[in-house]
């Protein structure tokens, strides 16, 4: 009766079907309790699968009962509690056994101990670390396994040491201890032992020690001990002990040393992945050129130089190559145009590569994502269309003119830090799905097209650090689903638009996952699973930077969908500041420094909630800051510095409590803490300048102590730095040493000749 929508409890009724063999209510809407009475009256049930229910409340002991049973498989549901070794022991006849994903308090392996016909054990925890301890005693198990998945659990919590039971496997097909907190080196001696292994999982541990397998592993297709701690060099041999190996992950350990050439022996390998390493060298030819069936290639975030994309590779089937944050060098070859064309991820960002962007990435056909950025590449953009769904060419030296294209696809755009200028063409936003545009800090000019406004899923536009000019145009309020908009640094100038009141942000807006690149290939999978095929996502974060509290934030992935921001700073802005930007709820960040700004600050700021960064320095901005401004208890970062604003300060209460007198400073008509200037003026009207007194002090009117002093350390300052300079340089020291030689004859001869001719004068 399984995958129903059966509700309700399990009727103590059942135990009426005393013939009953096997009973199947997996994936239905079944809760409570198991019944003390009936369930337990099954004596010759041989299979009780209860999966994927809303059961709850502690395993009935009567379960002891229940001697035929030789599949139990309670995972997915609530039960609570220990699980009792009097239970577990007194099922003599059990094969299978399952209790995952529940909220059970632990229990101890050696409870297994007397099942001499187990052979399947599978025990995966959810959001609880269920204690399992496996070391209780030296006991051998009369039991020979076949399948073991103990995973994301707290495994021998005392010793976090590998089972020592496992000594006496030998029939193990499948393995997975991951997440496991494991402890110790690497357990070479598991692998040997059981020659038939074909699934080993053993990542996110604390193993140690180098990676040798002692033996050929004919029937190995699974192999992850990614994050762990190995270290030391791959064995030369690693492609001839693993010939049928469809899936090696070794990422995030400290491996190091050059990849042996004997990997391209590995004709099956689908996934190979040894990112976050510290392999160094050249990447073997043998890899790509060897394994003709890899689908995806990881060697990210190591050391490899060389060039890996100067090779003729016969890789119909790669549909992703990630080599980012490595040395690698050169140009990108015409020899990968033969690649395929189709759901392709290539990443080779954050490396040395060189020349010109190559025309066949522009024949790619529904691209997942093409990542080149910070490199060396130069020229322009060949392509004429855009297949992609990310394109990332920032960091480089790419010139000319934004590229006319067109794109139904393309979501992700970054093109920043280039060289390219000219103005913005309107053909170049004919992108209608794009969601992130960033082609900041280049040399564009001319004023922003009015074709902006027809982007309408766009959340991400950052033009910051160009040359734009002309005005803001209406056409930006059309974005209604804007979050972050950064036009800083250009020469922007009229007044603000008054029509942002349409944009609300919404941070739960359903517009699918924009923020990550993915790529899903396939690979193999046990058939003892169910299914000799899985599939492996192949993920990669986009990044934006926007500046927020003063510095250039960095946010990335998921967390973009919570960043919001405004940013119009150092640009020729002028007029008032419009009120309807106090209804752009949920903004986080408001920059509107270093304008020329003028009237008061609206009060309708009070109702931004959530904002944390308000600069409003630099400006022209007149009258007192509005009191009510004090709502805005998220905020860390607030100025309003150099403007023409009077009266009080805003009360030291909540944030504004932690505000220096650097956020009000260069305002000479402000008072009021955290400001040396006392309120005097009780008056609730604005004060009125008054003339300074600095007209009527005279210029030699200055402390005498601070003059002599400052004199007197300037000096021996100057006296010492002579010296200094004379001492580190004999040449200089000599001419010194001559021309006060010279100066000395000189004044001597002069005032020699000079007596002799006055005697004379004197005596005649």
């Amino acid at each position: 009766m399984s995958h129903n929508e059966i509700t309700g409890i399990v009727p103590p009724s059942i135990g009426a079907l005393s013939s009953l063999k096997s009973l199947v209510l997996q994936r239905n809407e079944l809760n409570g309790s198991l019944p003390t009475h009936g369930l337990c009256e099954l004596k010759k049930l041989e299979e009780l699968d209860l999966s994927w229910n809303n059961f709850e409340g502690t395993l009935p002991s009567c379960l002891y009962n229940l001697t035929s049973l030789q599949m139990l498989d309670l995972s997915e549901n609530s039960f609570r509690g220990n699980i009792s070794s009097h239970l577990i022991a007194g099922l003599t006849s059990l094969k299978h056994i399952d209790l995952s994903y529940n909220l059970f308090d632990g229990f101890s392996f050696s409870s297994f101990a007397n099942l001499s016909k187990l052979e399947f054990v599978q025990f995966i925890c959810d959001k609880k670390m269920v204690n399992i301890e496996t070391e209780t005693s030296d006991w051998v198990p009369l039991f020979q396994l076949e399948f073991l998945v103990i995973s994301n659990c707290s495994l021998n919590k005392l010793s976090n040491q590998i089972p020592t039971f496992l000594f006496h496997q030998h029939s193990l097909r499948v393995l997975d201890l991951s997440y496991s907190m494991l402890k110790g080196q690497f357990p070479a001696w598991l692998v040997g032992n059981n020659t038939r292994l074909e699934y080993v999982s053993l990542h996110d541990n604390s193993l140690s020690g180098n990676f040798h397998l002692p033996l050929c592993l004919n029937f190995t297709y699974w192999m992850d001990v990614s994050n762990n701690q190995l270290s030391g060099q791959l064995q030369g041999n690693i492609g001839n002990v693993l010939p049928n190996t469809w899936h090696l992950k070794l990422s995030n350990n400290t491996l190091s040393g050059s990849l042996p050439s004997s990997i391209g022996n590995m004709s099956h390998l689908s996934i190979f992945n040894v990112s976050f390493n510290n392999f160094f060298g050249e990447v073997p030819k043998e890899l790509l050129a060897g394994c003709s069936h890899i689908m995806t290639v990881d060697l990210s975030n190591n050391y490899f130089d060389g060039h890996l994309l100067s090779s003729d590779f016969n890789l119909t089937g790669l549909r992703a190559l990630k080599i980012n944050d490595n040395w690698f060098s050169g140009a990108m070859s015409k020899e990968f145009s033969s690649w395929p064309l189709n759901s392709f991820f290539l990443d080779v960002s954050n490396n040395k590569m060189s020349g010109r962007i190559p025309t066949w990435i522009c024949n790619q056909t529904d691209s997942s994502g093409l990542f080149l950025g910070n490199n060396y590449f130069e020229g322009e953009i060949p392509c004429e269309t855009a297949s992609f769904m990310l394109l990332d060419l920032s960091h480089n030296f790419l010139s000319g003119s934004l590229p006319s294209w067109s794109s139904n696809s393309l979501q992700y755009l970054n093109l920043k830090e280039n060289k390219f200028s000219g103005s913005i063409p309107e053909a170049f936003l004919n992108i209608s799905k794009i969601v992130t545009l960033d082609i900041s800090d280049n040399k564009l000019s001319g004023i922003i097209p009015s074709a902006i406004g027809k982007l309408s899923y766009l959340r991400i536009l950052l033009l910051r650090g160009n040359r734009l000019n002309g005005t803001i145009p209406t056409q930006l309020c059309q974005l209604t689903n804007i979050s972050l908009m950064d036009l800083s640094r250009n020469f922007f100038s009229g007044t603000l638009p008054h029509c942002f009141q349409h944009i609300v942000y919404n941070e739960t807006l359903p517009i699918g996952d924009f923020f990550s690149a993915n790529v899903v290939v396939m690979a193999y999978r046990p058939k003892i699973f169910g299914n000799g095929v899985r599939f492996e996502r192949q993920k990669k974060d986009i990044e934006v930077n926007f500046v927020t509290k003063y510095r250039l934030s960095s946010y990335k992935g998921s967390i973009l969908r919570y960043m919001s921001g405004l940013d119009f700073s150092c640009n020729n802005l002028t007029g008032a500041i419009p009120l309807e930007l106090g209804q752009f709820q949920g903004i986080r960040a408001l920059n509107l420094s270093y304008n020329q700004f003028t009237g008061s600050i609206p009060k309708t700021f009070s109702n931004l909630t959530e904002l944390e960064s308000l600069d409003l320095s630099h400006n022209r901005l007149s009258g007192e800051i509005p009191p009510q401004l004090i709502k805005l208890t998220f905020l860390a970062v607030f100025s309003v510095a150099y403007n023409n604003l009077s009266g009080r300060t805003l009360d030291m209460k909540a944030q504004f409590g932690t505000f220096s007198a650097s956020s009000y400073e260069g305002n000479p008509l402000l008072c009021g803490l955290p400001l040396e200037k006392n309120c005097t003026n009780r008056d609730n009207s604005p004060p009125t300048p008054t003339q300074s007194d600095a007209s009527d002090e005279k210029w030699y009117k200055v402390d005498q102590a601070v003059f002599f002093t400052t004199f007197s350390v300037t000096y021996i300052i100057f006296f010492l730095g002579v010296i200094t300079v004379l001492y580190i340089n004999p040449h200089w020291r000599l001419r010194c040493f001559n021309l006060v030689e010279d100066c000395m004859y000189s004044c001597y001869f002069s005032v020699t000749i000079t007596l002799r001719k006055i005697l004379v004068c004197l005596y005649n």
